[in-house]
């Protein structure tokens, strides 16, 4: 499985960070690349990827904020105007209520191109792209669910390929139940907003997520859904998250690809 942090910013971009998305391949040559949140900039990303935006039939939303969705009607739109058919749509509660909606707004769209919904819930184990799925509740301001995605054996040559799992926490505080959700993960990305000085909730500060973190067995945590307050404590971010986790931290960035 091969995962690429499209967009790892958040409400308030910043010229190098659009806001959320993530395109994960189930494994190399798989032709159905899934797409996970489609914040405002994602599609740009998306296009500059070897699979393109004509290639993503499938998006996957943990939640319907607009830096999440921005960029939904949009990527509908394009594949339509390449020629492209389907597309699947697979969220939260009320994913079908935000389509329908959009699409009444833009009522041009409704119809262009062959467009499913699936809604799916707390503790669900499913399927989508041609990867298993696993979904878990998380603290946020509204609906919101984090992702375990099952890992293959990825034979392309990528960083870190071989058989495990990567976990993303989608928006949300800190909390023990993600925690326990991620546990045994090779990877985790997970919202990490604001520095600690910050007076937030909904999201996590480094402190927090190291804490809830503790003793947990996953190898490497990716810090993403940066604020324009992070900037220039990226390290001082990371540090406070070591002080409590026994594990490989880093900053996640546009572009970044990894295997599992």
């Amino acid at each position: 499985m091969r995962v690429t942090f499209l967009g790892t910013g958040a409400a308030m971009p910043l010229p190098d960070r659009v806001q959320t998305g993530l395109l994960v391949e189930a494994a190399a040559g798989d032709d159905r690349p899934l797409l996970v949140d489609c914040g405002s900039g994602v599609l740009h990303r998306l296009a500059q990827t070897d699979p393109g935006y004509e290639a993503v039939s499938s998006v996957l939303l943990t939640h319907h904020h607009l830096d999440h969705v921005s960029d939904l009607l949009a990527l509908l739109k394009a594949r339509w105007l390449a020629g492209e058919e389907h597309l699947e749509v697979v969220g939260p509660r009320g994913t079908k209520a935000l389509l329908d909606g959009l699409l009444d707004t833009h009522d041009y769209l409704d119809g262009r191109v062959d467009l499913r919904v699936r809604e799916v819930h707390d503790g669900e184990s499913f399927e989508v792209a041609g990867v298993a799925v696993e979904a878990s509740e998380t603290r946020h301001s509204m609906d919101c669910l984090a992702y375990r995605f099952a890992g293959t054996d990825d034979a392309s040559g990528t960083a870190d390929g071989g058989d495990g799992e990567f976990v993303f926490s989608g928006d949300s505080e800190a909390f023990a139940g993600l925690a326990s959700f991620a546990d045994g993960a090779r990877v985790l990305a997970h919202d990490c907003s604001f520095p600690d000085d910050v007076d937030v909730d909904s999201h996590p500060t480094p402190s927090q997520l190291g804490d809830a973190l503790a003793g947990r067995d996953i190898d490497r945590v990716y810090l993403t859904h940066l604020y324009p307050h992070t900037e220039g404590r990226h390290e001082e971010m990371v540090a406070s998250v070591r002080e409590r986790f026994d594990g490989d931290v880093r900053v996640a960035r546009d572009g970044l690809r990894f295997g599992v």
